[in-house]
């Protein structure tokens, strides 16, 4: 690395006036895309391609070559849909870049748009997004107004629009056929594949899916050279990541660091552990990724480095857990959330998450049995990897995990009939879940 913080996406947060269209461009926004322009769309997909930029939104995809994979010629009309529903618990690095420098995004939407030759393109916000959906709501009356979008952008003679659309608040969004079948005006459910988006997406067209910050990289790219961004971070990772840091920090925000930056240094710029408490778990890339221990604290936060130790780098959601907490009572939580946000679609995750979220609450407040640990192993087994998405092996992830590291904290909820941590047991106090049920399901 030869710059040991070299900031791209958070490059102009120190100037409060890029949040306008006026201050963007005055700070040379718009710029890439006038120069994109003037190169053609084969051109233009080579040099992302160069840069080695993989998708930020979790799955880390070559974004050169995802735009590559978008035909034309098809006889159909081609769409671009920016993947704004960022529903992952412990994430908020996409929120931050829109809310501080929503034109930055805005730009890499019009240069990918050139790139595939899309001449509609959707912003889906998630539906509690209120301020940020305002936010984009304007930036895009003004990039109308200045000629940005519209019939010719920037007197190019290239048509493009762009459309604002919020969604209703479903996690399962997050995920692209899902998202597109939302944006169709049905149940956000996902859709079996193949075929996939690039072939046959929205409306059955064409359609490139990014994720906002792998956007947001776009225009530094173009203004600075493809050569530069591969030179920062790692060879297959390259460029910087907008760290979503939470949990037990001293100051939990967004961190922009170079891919491979190991965790101890992370936590560093976010101050350390709270109170300077001892590091017991942490999760690189939110809460649908394995959790990793304090032993794992020099792995780099590369996508090859993290998935080497075990997890996945996702959307580089980093919730901080200490020695006070508990590790059952944080997978409870975590696959309560997967269970109420299962579409319910197919039977694995919706039985399965479901009875998981019980057998956790039973080992929890001191109903648990011996016989609850092998059942959790085989749960896990017949979830992963049978669902039509990855919600259901997200939903894994912290079962396996917590199992994997911390099986002695489950098998002294057993055997103590209670939470060490917070003693709540049988008799101590009423169960927080009335249903008769939690201590009922089967061995």
């Amino acid at each position: 690395m030869s710059d040991p913080t070299p900031k791209i996406v958070t490059a102009n947060w120190g100037n409060p006036e890029v949040f306008g269209i006026d201050g963007y461009t005055a700070a040379g926004g718009y710029e890439a895309l006038r120069a994109a322009l003037e190169m053609t769309p084969a051109d233009l997909i080579d040099v992302v391609k160069a840069s080695g930029l993989r998708g930020r939104g979790g799955a880390g995809f070559p974004t050169g070559v995802k735009w590559s994979f978008v035909p034309q010629g098809t006889g159909k009309p081609t769409y671009v849909v920016a993947n704004f529903d960022e529903s992952e618990p412990g994430t908020f690095n996409n929120r931050e870049i829109v809310e501080r420098e929503p034109h930055r995004f805005l730009e890499g939407v019009a240069i990918a748009s050139y790139a595939v030759q899309s001449h509609h393109a959707f912003v889906y916000c998630r539906g509690e997004f209120l301020w940020p959906g305002e936010i984009l709501e304007t930036a895009i009356r003004d990039a109308y107004a200045k000629g940005v979008f519209g019939e010719s952008v920037l007197g190019s003679g290239y048509a493009l629009d762009v459309v604002l659309h919020k969604g209703a608040g479903a996690y399962i969004c997050g995920e692209e056929t899902a998202l597109l079948s939302s944006l169709e005006g049905y149940r956000g459910q996902p859709r079996l594949r193949p075929p996939f988006p690039a072939v046959e997406g929205l409306y059955a067209s064409p359609t490139l899916i990014n994720n906002v910050e792998t956007l947001a990289n776009v225009a530094s790219i173009l203004t600075n050279g493809p050569e530069w961004f591969a030179g920062i971070g790692t060879e297959k990772s390259p460029g910087t990541k907008v760290f979503s840091v939470s949990g037990k920090v001293e100051r939990p925000g967004n961190y922009e660091l170079p891919m491979g930056t190991p965790l101890r240094t992370v936590l560093e710029a976010a101050g350390g552990v709270l109170g300077g408490a001892a590091l017991k778990a942490w999760t690189p890339g939110g809460s649908s990724t394995p959790m990793l221990t304090a032993e794992h604290q020099d792995v780099g936060l590369d996508f090859e480095s993290v998935a080497a130790a075990g997890s996945l780098l996702g959307t580089g959601a980093i919730i901080v857990m200490d020695e006070s907490d508990c590790i059952v009572e944080a997978a409870r939580r975590l696959v309560q959330f997967y269970a109420h946000e299962s579409c319910g679609k197919c039977t694995p995750c919706r039985e399965g998450t479901w009875w998981v979220s019980r057998v956790l609450g039973r080992i929890e407040h001191g109903y648990g049995r011996e016989e609850d640990l092998p059942l959790l192993d085989e749960l896990g087994r017949n979830i992963l990897f049978k669902a039509f998405c990855a919600l259901a092996d997200g939903a894994v992830s912290p079962i396996e995990s917590s199992l994997k590291h911390f099986r002695h904290e489950y098998e002294a909820h057993i055997a103590e009939r209670r939470c060490p941590f917070t003693g709540k047991g049988p008799g101590t106090e009423p169960e927080p879940d009335p249903d008769p049920e939690m201590s009922e399901v089967p061995a």
